[in-house]
């Protein structure tokens, strides 16, 4: 599924099954909802805190709520997240390339 396809398909979920959109605010505060409970999941998998007994931790699951969330934004505000993701890279790339590879820290 290509982003402008998942564009559309939350649209379309949004419309048919969810009635309508929470509002803007409403969702960034579900976002935020939704990244902390993927931290959760890194700090307790890649970091040092430990599960709880009986704690759900479906990593994948989370990364989708965040993007679920994410896509519903930008479907709000119109953004065209295939094009901003685009920009995105060209700006990272010409700000960011030398600067990475002169990094000592991030060769082994």
């Amino acid at each position: 599924m290509t982003i402008a396809e998942a564009q559309k398909t939350v649209d379309e979920w949004i419309n048919s099954i969810g009635v309508r959109y929470y509002n803007e605010l409403t969702n960034t505060a579900i976002l935020m909802e939704e990244v902390g409970e993927l931290a959760r999941i890194m700090a307790r998998t890649y970091g040092e805190q430990s599960f709880k007994d009986g704690e759900k931790h479906d990593l994948a699951d989370e990364m989708a709520d965040v993007m679920f969330v994410l896509i519903c934004l930008a479907n709000q505000t119109g953004v065209n997240l295939t094009e901003a993701l685009q920009k995105n890279l060209e700006k990272k790339t010409k700000r960011d390339k030398e600067r990475h590879q002169n990094n000592e820290k991030l060769k082994s």
